[in-house]
Order: structure tokens, then C-alpha cells, then sequence
């Protein structure tokens, strides 16, 4: 305010100089006067507009600043940052589309996104991610489309032995292509040893799938007797789902790109407590700053699974 107070005060009190020099008038006119106020008030009022603008943006940076912090550094609190993240990766076909190019172009972007969410998860902490591929409906699709998935995705898991996560393919991988299989095995082979994020890839994948085939598993070996049915609970039937190979199987937060607000099929047993967050960012536009504020309203969020904590 100091500063606002001086910059005034020298635009309002009259130059020397320019008596000195002959410039001005001992006895200014009325309109001489008047459009020398007017001018000053239109100078004031635009350093003012100025100033209030630059302290605007100060105090956005500094808030900024806060807010990253506060998504990083938390050690207080375990829960602050979820553990696990799923992610349907929404918005390919219409950016490409808006764009007025093919929709494999969009689909192209899915590798180079996925990597730098996985770099930035793994700074944050988070410790797994689920991403939604190719789900068991997506057949339905264009010859044409399909067959560029499935090559893209030979070229994903490729690229993804070298990235330094561990990878693993969860859906039904009986109806991919027999090249994608041998490279999805080699991938989860290679990467099975690597320590911190876990990236889980949903191909061919389904909800209700899953825990189709999870009750069947558990049916046969009722059948067969290596089961009672009192052996039947909770954590059984989640030993027989595709999740079953992270440590943490149930994500913490849903994260869906493109605007739409639901779940489509995924994950449906897993997410029965996981907090939901829906943004319009298409997918190849979701980058560091959309998946911190995800992360950020997942921490303004109190989960009570049924109880409370008020």
C-alpha cells in the first residue's frame, strides 16, 4: 500500500519543471483544469487497475505454491494421498475429432499420458494405478479401430518394460491377439521384480466379468472339494478377482476423464467405497496439474465407509 500511496501522490501533485520552463500556466483555465484532473484520474485509476492485478496474481502463485505442498508433503496423515488410483482414460476419439484428425491420433497419445501419470504418481506415493484399456464392450468397434488397439497396445507393453514400474494385465486375455499375449506375458515377467508403482492395464476387461469368473473359480472348487461353502466370504471372493495381483486391490479414488459420470463396467466390486471424481479434461489434455487437483479433492473428502468420523 506504501508503494500505491507514493505512485498517487506523484501523479497528483504538480510538476516545477514545467512552470520553469514556460510550459504551464501561473492561471490555468477552467477547461485546462478540468481535463488536467480528468487526465490524472484516468492515470491513477489505471496504475490502480495495474497494481490490484499484480497482487491478484502474487497471491494466486503463492496459493499455487500452498496447494502443491499440501498434495506432496503430508506425513501426518497416511490417508492423505490414495494408495491406489483408477483411471478410465476417457476423451481420445473427440480430442482427435476436434481436432479434426483421425481418432487413432488420439488413441497414440494414451502411452506418452500414462507415462508421465505414472512419473508423477510415483513422486506423490500413490502405489498403484488401474487403467481402463479396452473394456470386454469395446469389440463393438470398427474393424479398423480394433485392430489399431491391439497394435498399440503391443507397442504400450514394449514400451513399458523400460519404464522402471511393475506391469500387469488384468482382464480376459483368451480373445487378444497371440502376439499381444506373448508380449503382455513378457512384460509382467520382466517388470515383476521392480519396487514402487504398480501399473495394472484393464484389456479386454469387464466388472461384470470378473466377478463372473471369480464365482465360477470359487463354484469348481466347491466342486471339487477343496472348498466349504462356509468358506465363502469377502476376502475370499477378492482372492479370486483379477485385482488380486497389487497389494492394494481396492482403489482408494476413481478418476474419469471426458465428462461422462459413471463407471461403465469397471472394477464394479472393488469400487464399492472408492471416492468418485469426474472431470471434462479429455485424456490427452489430463496432465500433472488436472491429476493433482483429482488428488485434491480427494483429500477435502472424509470417508467413513459406513460409520463416521465427526
Amino acid at each position: 500500500m506504501s508503494t500505491l500511496l507514493a505512485f498517487q501522490a506523484q501523479l497528483l501533485i504538480p510538476s516545477k519543471t514545467s512552470n520553469k520552463l514556460g510550459l504551464g500556466s501561473s492561471s490555468p483555465s477552467p477547461l485546462n483544469s478540468s481535463l488536467s484532473a480528468r487526465g490524472c484520474f484516468c492515470k491513477i485509476s489505471n496504475s490502480l487497475s495495474q497494481l490490484f492485478e499484480d497482487d491478484r496474481r502474487r497471491i494466486q502463485l503463492i496459493d499455487d505454491d500452498r496447494r502443491r505442498i499440501q498434495l506432496i508433503d503430508d506425513p501426518a496423515d497416511q490417508l492423505n494421498i490414495p494408495k491406489h488410483v483408477a483411471l478410465i482414460m476417457d476423451g481420445n476419439r473427440r480430442w482427435a475429432k476436434a481436432r479434426g484428425l483421425p481418432v487413432q491420433e488420439g488413441h497414440k497419445l494414451i502411452t506418452q499420458k500414462l507415462k508421465e501419470i505414472c512419473n508423477i504418481s510415483s513422486k506423490l506415493g500413490i502405489q498403484a494405478i488401474t487403467a481402463f484399456a479396452f473394456s470386454t464392450e469395446n469389440w463393438s468397434r470398427s474393424k479398423e479401430e480394433v485392430d489399431f488397439l491391439m497394435q498399440l497396445f503391443e507397442e504400450f507393453f514394449e514400451e513399458f518394460m523400460r519404464v522402471g514400474v511393475r506391469v500387469s494385465a488384468i482382464g480376459d486375455r483368451s480373445k487378444l491377439p497371440i502376439t499381444l499375449q506373448k508380449c503382455i506375458e513378457l512384460t509382467e515377467e520382466i517388470t515383476k521384480a521392480n519396487a514402487g508403482l504398480h501399473l495394472m492395464i484393464a484389456v479386454n476387461y469387464g466388472g461384470h466379468y470378473d466377478m463372473l469368473q471369480a464365482t465360477k473359480s470359487i463354484a469348481n472348487k466347491v466342486k471339487n472339494g477343496l472348498l466349504q461353502l462356509e468358506d465363502i466370504d469377502n476376502t475370499l471372493f477378492e482372492q479370486e478377482l483379477a485385482t488380486k495381483c497389487t497389494k492394494f486391490a481396492k482403489p482408494d479414488l476413481l478418476i474419469r476423464t471426458g465428462g461422462e459420470q459413471r463407471i461403465s463396467n469397471f472394477l464394479l466390486w472393488q469400487l464399492a467405497y472408492s471416492e468418485l471424481y469426474f472431470t471434462k479434461t479429455l485424456f490427452p489434455d489430463f496432465g500433472e496439474e488436472a491429476l493433482k487437483e483429482a488428488i485434491l479433492s480427494f483429500q477435502r473428502r472424509h470417508r467413513r465407509f459406513g460409520g463416521h468420523t465427526y
